[in-house]
């Protein structure tokens, strides 16, 4: 009996990590759909308009170092219930009619959201850490899924009762999420999200392979955000109407979840990573050339933006893993990493928007982001190289894993299969 009762609560919680999980993408993604509305009504330019999508990235910057912090003091499930109420009074704040409600509304979905992005990994690690992969999948292709058709009903939703409306009605999704967070509560434990506390030995940055696996996440990041906030304007702009960008946008969300389910087994057969990085990074600046060219195909282009967005991202991640040796230069590189490349993919949309309004077309925007993400490619080469941060110096070492260190390095690289023991959570 009390197996059943087990199984049955632990279906429950899966059910319930899900439906938080939807919340993480579906708030932020699917306003780009009606930007055109908004900037009419409000007369925004097309720079505000970027800074309108860069808010959420900003947010993420900002608040996701404090996340482990909440969790501690007030417990896990506790402070989730929290980011799901902030998520939800910046729905209805954004909505409110006003400019200034819809910035101010924007900055809480991104605190949330932000919020939500490094403790609900936290809590699928602490409860299924014998199911990290298949949960993790499950949580990727659910926020891929929820994006998507957020991104597809928000046009006819807008066209039966106006954007306000359409955008409040996205509130169902984390309230839902809260009325079946509430049993969660009672279990409030006070869980230490990066495990023991292990100081760094290296001085990130300083050191050049550090700033090559930052240089590689915000440069890939930028094009992929740049593409959630601006890719439907993009499309109408093209004469596609507002329906099949919405259709076209959902595509490139659910794309983002593919690398996460096959790309792990294809890394485990790789001496290093330095193809894959460059690969997947030129095949996000060729869709984006194809967007520019052949717009008829943006249903192509879009899947294959995602798919190399996602599959970029999911490589940056793993690199924090595969470059360090601790856990406390992992951490250092994790904080070093993210925080950098938040701040760039927030001057993405950013700047697209400011090259829009000076140059009054796309060709020039997109012609600029195709070229980030082939620095993004360069970039990746040096950080799929097959080496570690060196403990010793404040410069990295090109030492390969399985050839002795330097004969000043008291410590030694170790022969190891590059993906072991490294967890990936997509975004």
């Amino acid at each position: 009996m009390s197996d059943t009762k087990n199984k049955w609560h632990a279906i429950a919680l899966v059910v319930t990590i899900l439906l938080v999980a939807a919340n993480l993408r579906v708030p932020f993604t699917s306003i780009a759909p009606v930007l055109p509305l908004i900037q009419n009504d409000f007369g925004l330019s097309a720079s505000a308009l970027g800074l309108l999508t860069s808010l959420p990235l900003l947010a993420f910057a900002a608040f996701s170092p404090l996340s482990a912090s909440l969790a501690r003091r007030f417990g896990i499930e506790r402070t989730l219930f929290g980011a799901l109420l902030i998520i939800s009074l910046g729905i209805l704040l954004r909505s409110a009619g006003s400019a200034c409600a819809l910035y101010a509304g924007t900055v809480l979905i991104g605190t949330g959201i932000a919020l939500g992005n490094v403790l609900l990994p936290g809590l699928i690690k602490r409860d299924f850490s014998t199911k990290m992969a298949s949960m993790t999948g499950a949580y990727s292709i659910t926020m891929g899924a929820a994006g998507a058709v957020g991104s597809a009903v928000i046009i006819p939703l807008t066209q039966s009762w106006g954007w306000p409306i359409a955008l409040s009605l996205l509130v169902a999704t984390p309230l839902l999420a809260l009325v079946v967070w509430l049993p969660q509560l009672k279990k409030h434990e006070h869980v230490n999200l990066s495990g023991p506390k292990q100081a760094s030995t290296v001085a990130v940055w300083r050191s050049s392979l550090a700033w090559q696996v930052t240089l590689f996440m915000g440069l890939n990041a930028m094009p992929f955000y740049v593409a959630v906030g601006w890719l439907p304007t993009i499309l109408m702009d093209h004469g596609i109407s507002p329906e099949q960008a919405g259709a076209v946008h959902g595509t490139l969300q659910l794309a983002t979840a593919i690398p996460g389910l096959i790309l792990a087994a294809t890394l485990r057969r790789l001496k290093d990573q330095r193809l894959a990085a460059a690969t997947v990074s030129l095949l996000t600046a060729s869709s984006l050339i194809g967007l520019m060219y052949a717009p008829g195909y943006a249903l192509l282009w879009a899947a294959l933006l995602g798919f190399g967005s996602g599959a970029s991202m999911m490589l940056g991640l793993t690199f924090i893993g595969l470059r360090t040796k601790n856990a406390g230069d992992t951490a250092a590189l994790s904080g070093m990493a993210q925080c950098v490349g938040y701040l760039m993919a927030a001057a993405g949309p950013l700047l697209l928007g400011q090259l829009h309004d000076w140059s009054g077309g796309w060709t020039a925007p997109l012609l600029i982001t195709a070229a980030i993400a082939v620095a993004g490619a360069f970039t990746g080469m040096l950080a799929g190289r097959n080496v570690q941060l060196d403990h010793s110096h404040c410069k990295s070492a090109t030492m390969p894993h399985n050839e002795p260190a330097n004969m000043a390095d008291t410590h030694r690289s170790r022969p190891s299969n590059p993906i072991k023991n490294v967890t990936v959570i997509t975004e």
